[in-house]
């Protein structure tokens, strides 16, 4: 009689840990970043349809990193659990807090149920009446929730992007400067993706910001010619060096008086 095998639980989440995070590298970088009107998100995205960034509910939004099909399944589900909590209630009950502890639930039960755990990392920002109010939250495939100060990085090699946030960040950013230090953090983590020294290139970028003064619905796309007057400007090629001139050389006449 064969004995079946045996692994012990502390391996078992040990190996879909290693599964899970093999799987999020995989996939494309996500920025997401406070700034001074709002929280701004920028993505790696060579896709125009399938979007990595999107809104939830008028001052929610939500970005994710992973499986294209796994984190689409948890978007939706988030959409229609909102709609019926401000249905049920009132929609300014509705709030981040409250959603990332349902998708912490769903994803800490695919993480110790299932035999495959969900490859993705989600981020769920609420934009507030003042910057103070800017909430930022990071979950992970184990279900896990952090709540960022500042900004996140999800999917992909993330330690060279964090590194150059650490550098460039700063309080009370403006939008231009905003998405700036987020393409600085692109080119620094660039590894030949169709990436530039300045970060991704116009057409593999989806950027789309939570803005506070807006009415009712804080979500807004960036793209086209929105985007390209805030990206910076390209450096003008420098100009080749010019050869210096040729010493004229001497050269001996003849003279008038010469015979001919």
């Amino acid at each position: 009689m064969t004995m079946p095998l045996y692994a012990s639980p502390e391996q078992l989440m040990r190996d879909r840990s290693e599964y899970a995070r093999k799987g999020i590298a995989r996939g494309r970088s996500v920025i997401a970043l406070k700034y001074a009107d709002g929280v701004l998100f920028v993505a790696e995205n060579p896709s125009a349809t399938l979007h990595k960034v999107s809104e939830i509910h008028d001052r929610i939004g939500f970005a994710a990193a992973g499986r294209y099909s796994e984190y689409e399944s948890l978007r939706r589900g988030g959409i229609r659990h909102v709609d019926l909590w401000g249905y049920s209630y009132d929609r300014r009950d509705v709030s981040a807090r409250q959603l990332a502890n349902v998708y912490a639930q769903t994803l800490g039960t695919f993480f110790t149920e299932q035999v495959k755990p969900l490859e993705v990392e989600i981020c769920v920002a609420e934009v507030g009446a003042t910057p103070a109010q800017d909430q930022l939250y990071r979950l992970t495939y184990d279900g896990s929730i952090v709540d960022e100060p500042q900004f996140l990085v999800m999917g992909g090699q993330t330690e060279p992007l964090l590194t150059s946030l650490k550098e460039n960040f700063g309080d009370g950013l403006a939008l231009p400067d905003a998405i700036r230090v987020a393409l600085k953090a692109f080119g620094a983590g660039a590894t030949g993706n169709g990436a530039t020294e300045a970060g991704p290139t116009p057409d593999k970028l989806e950027v789309a910001v939570l803005e506070r003064h807006r009415p009712l619905r804080a979500f807004r796309r960036i793209q086209g010619a929105a985007l390209t007057a805030v990206l910076p400007a390209e450096a003008p090629p420098a100009a080749e060096p010019e050869s210096p001139a040729r010493p004229v050389e001497d050269v001996e006449l003849p003279s008038e008086d010469a015979p001919e």
